[in-house]
């Protein structure tokens, strides 16, 4: 199964911002939101800097709209000054960011009508197999990151995905999470995580055209988590 550092992913630019890196972004993402629920109001400023990029980028990859991803990011870090008291200590931050930046998006792609079922069949949303269409109204991207060619094949292929495909693509790509960390943000098991990635980024070959991306840039073999 290939990793998320054998798979080659265009940009999405938000914000820009000094954002961090893996566990150490986890880490301190998690003392910043202790401070700010202790009252520390530059802490949660600091914590929106860091962070905003980075959850531009998975708004985006759920609801395709620039504009819409801009506000609903923002709409979610106002949700989590809202709900600062109910974050616990020992609890990691951006699980639990995640959860309420996804809950944001899909509410508004319900509220805006854009949920298509997969099947006339489509499970419960609280069943695991939960899954459905975005309706992307965007005709084609249009900010500076995604001026290129290849950039314009890859995003008009991952539109074509479902919500369910997009968003563990989004974590491990533009988030960079790790297999556990995406794992606990869901509430799946990293089993799982492991073969939802699979089969989103299959998926994502088969839309994309293997002339402007070749087999071998698009996975390969092994690799950490």
């Amino acid at each position: 199964m290939s990793d998320a550092r054998d798979f080659s992913v265009p940009p999405v630019k938000g914000p820009s911002s000094g954002e961090y890196a893996g566990a150490e972004m986890q880490c301190e993402a998690t003392r910043l939101m202790l401070a700010a629920k202790r009252g520390d109001r530059q802490a949660f400023d600091s914590l929106v800097e860091s962070l905003r990029g980075r959850a531009f980028a998975v708004a985006r990859a759920l609801v395709g709209s620039h504009d819409d991803a801009m506000e609903l990011s923002q709409e979610a870090f106002l949700k989590v000054y809202k709900a600062r008291d109910t974050f616990r200590e020992g609890e990691p931050f951006l699980p639990w960011f995640h959860r309420i930046l996804r809950n944001t998006c899909f509410s508004f792609l319900r509220d805006k009508k854009r949920v298509k079922p997969m099947s006339d069949f489509a499970p419960r949303e609280d069943d695991e197999d939960f899954d459905f269409h975005i309706v992307d109204d965007e005709a084609g991207p249009s900010d500076a990151s995604l001026n290129s060619e290849r950039a314009r094949f890859f995003w008009t292929a991952f539109r074509a995905l479902s919500a369910r495909d997009r968003e563990i693509l989004a974590l491990r790509h533009f988030k960079e999470l790790s297999y556990k960390e995406i794992a606990t943000a869901l509430s799946i098991p990293e089993g799982t995580v492991m073969s939802r990635l699979f089969h989103a980024r299959r998926r994502l070959r088969d839309e994309l055209d293997p002339h402007v991306f070749p087999p071998e840039e698009l996975g390969g073999k092994g690799g950490a988590r």
